[in-house]
């Protein structure tokens, strides 16, 4: 249906109309807050006739109402949506097997590199294994005890 074809202005005053008398009633029985929000509702319908927002309104509706309708109704839609989501599906599960790739590749380097097994690259020393820091922490004190484990662990793993 087209927007000209509507009589706005009637249909508006009618709704900004039967609003202010529910506000009027809403302040009468639940107190001066309540009827000034329902007021502000009510000239709403009014405010987007006189600005001309009604007729943006009315456009941004019917093309959502268009898009949707050809998105519902549509197997051809459809059909771009699963291969949507298969393409979705396909990207997650590349990057966690890629990941899972990466991270055994890195265990077997290491792995031969403290065995000794990997051979030394052209031009390039071979790297020295990780040492000790030349200043020792603190022992734990009485207050120190509680953390103990997590600085083994943490220099275990390398960490301090």
């Amino acid at each position: 249906m087209p927007f000209e074809t509507i009589a706005w202005f009637p249909l508006c005053t009618g709704l900004t109309i039967a609003g202010l008398v529910l506000s009027f009633m809403a302040f009468r029985r639940r107190g001066a807050a309540s009827g000034m929000r329902t007021a502000a509702w009510a000239l709403l319908p009014m405010a987007a006739y006189l600005t001309g927002a009604l007729q943006a309104l009315w456009t941004i509706g019917s093309t959502v109402v268009g898009f949707v309708t050809s998105l519902v109704f549509n197997p051809l839609v459809w059909a771009g949506v699963a291969v949507a989501g298969l393409s979705a599906v396909l990207f997650v599960a590349s990057g966690v097997m890629r990941g899972r790739k990466l991270r055994a590749g890195g265990r077997t380097k290491e792995a031969k590199a403290a065995a000794g097994q990997e051979p030394a690259k052209a031009g390039k020393a071979p790297q020295a294994a990780p040492t000790k820091p030349a200043v020792e922490p603190k022992k734990a004190g009485k207050g120190d005890e509680d953390f103990s484990d997590i600085e083994d662990l943490l220099r275990r793993r390398g960490i301090s």
